[in-house]
């Protein structure tokens, strides 16, 4: 699958037309924000239904037990923050007060990863969906590009239960197209191949399939799989695809601990141990700097996933762990 990188969209500004096009049809649907509303692009449903949408101000845990209220009485929560604030100063809130009851919210983090940029170790979320998974009762979705996330939000409008959805600060490149549907079960195989299973989900997505692009010139057929639903995981998609190629490698824009990496280890273990080899941040802080800069510097990019993955592959050509 080919990638055009040069033309990228805002996947914050499709949350926000996605959840204001949902609050037409659902009244039941509010919109709850922690003072960053142009950020996270909420106020394209704050404009349209300004009796439905709630600035609490710079009060994230507020925000989360006054939309556990909320849900208790029936309504459809969406609150929004960076997934820096919206996890870590709330996981006391998240963990009791929607989880423990199951109550129907959504939880909406923007500005995940690495690639928040400037801002710097702070504000870049690269713990966030190791603490969401943890907690029962919570689903732990990351989508990719424009499309997915809009079949994402919708999905979680109709979805009872607590969940939460990290997107990007950055544009992103289209993967897919109007056809495309979300599967809450599945995840979905880009690539086949026969040499690497390559998990991965979120902005490094594109970065992996013009990095299998690559290495097929020098006849390394890498299987990219795009796991959205990190929680709960499609073991099964991951186990036939770990069976065929032998050589699992993980790619996430979040700390290989407790992340994609760790749920795909942990499935593996039990049903097919494999080697399993996780790129994303080691355990470490980020830093400030640019986007793209930031990707480069922790081998995120396609080019030096292509290196990574290659190096990966003849090493373990030569310990001969390949079928």
């Amino acid at each position: 699958m080919k990638i055009d990188k040069k033309i990228k969209n805002s996947i914050r500004k499709v949350f926000g037309k996605t959840l204001a096009n949902l609050g037409e049809v659902n009244e039941k649907i509010v919109v709850m924000d922690a003072d960053l509303s142009c950020s996270t692009q909420t106020k394209i449903f704050a404009d349209k239904f300004p009796e439905r949408f709630f600035n609490v101000g710079i009060a994230e845990q507020d925000m989360i037990v006054t939309a556990a209220g909320l849900a208790s009485e029936g309504k459809i929560p969406f609150v929004a923050s960076f997934a820096m604030f919206v996890t870590g100063r709330t996981y006391d809130q998240i963990r009791n007060a929607v989880c423990y009851p199951k109550f129907n919210v959504k939880i909406v983090g923007t500005h995940g990863g690495i690639t928040v940029g400037e801002d710097g170790a702070t504000h870049q979320a690269l713990e966030d969906v190791s603490l969401m998974r943890s907690i029962p009762n919570m689903s732990v979705i990351v989508p990719a590009d424009c499309r997915e996330c809009e079949e994402v939000i919708k999905y979680a409008s109709l979805h009872e239960g607590p969940m939460y959805i990290r997107i990007a600060r950055s544009n992103v490149p289209d993967i897919y197209d109007e056809h495309y549907h979300f599967n809450f079960k599945k995840a979905d195989i880009l690539e086949e191949g026969t040499d690497i299973s390559i998990f991965t989900n979120g902005e490094t997505l594109s970065e992996v399939l013009i990095a299998a692009e690559e290495l097929k010139k020098e006849n390394i057929l890498v299987e990219v799989v795009n796991v959205p639903v990190v929680k709960p995981l499609d073991v099964e998609t991951v186990v036939k695809s770990a069976m065929k190629t032998n050589l699992v490698i993980t790619v996430e824009n979040h700390s290989i601990i407790g992340g994609l990496g760790s749920a795909i280890c942990e499935a593996l273990s039990e049903k097919y141990p494999v080697k399993v080899h996780r790129i994303g941040i080691n355990d470490e802080f980020g830093q400030s700097g640019n986007a793209d800069a930031l990707l480069e510097y922790y081998g995120l990019d396609s080019e030096g996933l292509a290196k990574r993955i290659k190096a990966i592959y003849n090493k373990s050509q030569k310990q001969g762990n390949i079928k």
